[in-house]
């Protein structure tokens, strides 16, 4: 018998199943299944042996992907923080459309196992919405998807994000569904989300609300501005981040950008994801604000967007701070992007020739 038991309410398409008949279904999967299937079957026999952790692998965003070891405690424990927080109890219908092989989708299954969930698999698509048919009460997806699925979103009662940037256009887009939309913040280490913000609520319409986390999580900054998250059931260690925030307490937090990714032109520090915020409204494909090397600032702003072509008269900097105008702008036809889609931001800046400048 397995150490972590699976929750006699719990369902998987349709199913009900105890242990050993799951155990069935991930062989069958592995065997005959699609290549989302192979991948939840795999993980699900991962998580029904003895060993009391499971193999993770990074996403490679913020530098190479490596594996890392999770223990199945600190996920039981990340999955109960997230029915607490969105008071998701056993019988909650849920949709999963993410790929296993990355944390957020492992984290849909331990949901729904743990807490005996109705969970219902799907092709993790980029229009994942496409063939439901039924309301669910629970799901999560990434930006790209939100943004192909906004018609259909009132077949969801809450949606949680995450997984890349979202978009200030993108929130503009969801604000009158009556769908419960949050942001996360959260990474691999931390077992997915230790943060959530709503972002279609009447107060997040009047103003951007700041990250709260999750029950039994701490915060704090380092001298370099950047968070330090104390979350001790999912994590035995204090995490220390690269990421620049301005603390409001140790409960709250608002995201500023990357420590990696900050541009120092002039001795003035400029934060790529700020300005990109700012202008997010004006440009509605997929772009990044970085840095190129420049003999009188040290680095010169740069604004890159993945196009053939682009109209940059259209683009009003009036909404920018006088030294956040990019000096430059690039058009490249395709981002490099990691396996589950978020852009490579280093790949891009040194990828640059003076060719592709608008």
């Amino acid at each position: 018998m397995s150490k972590y038991p699976v929750h006699t309410d719990f369902q998987l398409n349709g199913m009900s199943l105890k242990a050993p008949a799951l155990r069935e279904l991930a062989v069958n999967f592995q065997e005959t299944g699609e290549l989302y299937e192979q991948e939840l079957g795999t993980f699900i026999l991962d998580w029904l042996n003895d060993k009391e952790y499971v193999l993770v692998n990074t996403s490679g965003s913020t530098g190479d992907p490596k594996s890392i070891k999770l223990l199945k405690k600190h996920m039981i424990n990340s999955a109960k923080a997230t029915a607490k927080r969105f008071k998701l109890d056993a019988g909650t219908t849920a949709l999963h459309c993410l790929p296993t092989r990355f944390i957020a989708g492992k984290m849909m299954f331990v949901r729904a196992a743990t807490l005996g969930w109705k969970l219902d698999v799907i092709p993790p698509k980029s229009n994942p919405l496409d063939q439901v048919f039924k309301r669910y009460d629970f799901s999560a997806m990434t930006p790209f998807q939100l943004d192909n699925s906004i018609a259909r979103l009132h077949l969801l009662g809450k949606l949680i994000i995450g997984g890349g940037p979202f978009s200030q256009s993108l929130k503009n887009h969801v604000q009158d569904t009556p769908t419960k939309i949050y942001e996360t913040y959260g990474m691999t280490e931390t077992i997915t989300h230790i943060a959530v913000r709503r972002v279609n609520s009447k107060k997040a319409r009047e103003e951007e609300l700041p990250f709260r986390t999750l029950n039994k999580v701490t915060v704090s900054k380092d001298d370099r501005g950047c968070l330090i998250i104390k979350a001790p059931k999912v994590t035995t260690d204090p995490i220390v981040t690269n990421d620049l925030v301005e603390l409001i307490s140790y409960k709250k937090f608002y995201w500023l950008g990357r420590l990696d990714n900050v541009v120092n032109s002039g001795g003035i520090k400029l934060y790529p994801e700020s300005i990109e915020k700012k202008l997010a409204h004006q440009i509605d494909v997929p772009f990044i604000v970085g840095g190129e090397p420049d003999e009188k600032l040290g680095e010169r702003l740069i604004l890159i967007i993945e196009c053939d072509s682009f109209d940059a008269s259209r683009l009003d900097f009036e909404v920018l701070d006088k030294y956040e105008v990019p000096k430059e702008i690039y058009c490249i036809p395709t981002f490099a992007r990691t396996p589950n889609g978020k852009i490579k931001r280093s790949d891009i800046l040194t990828g640059l020739d003076a060719g592709s400048r608008i």
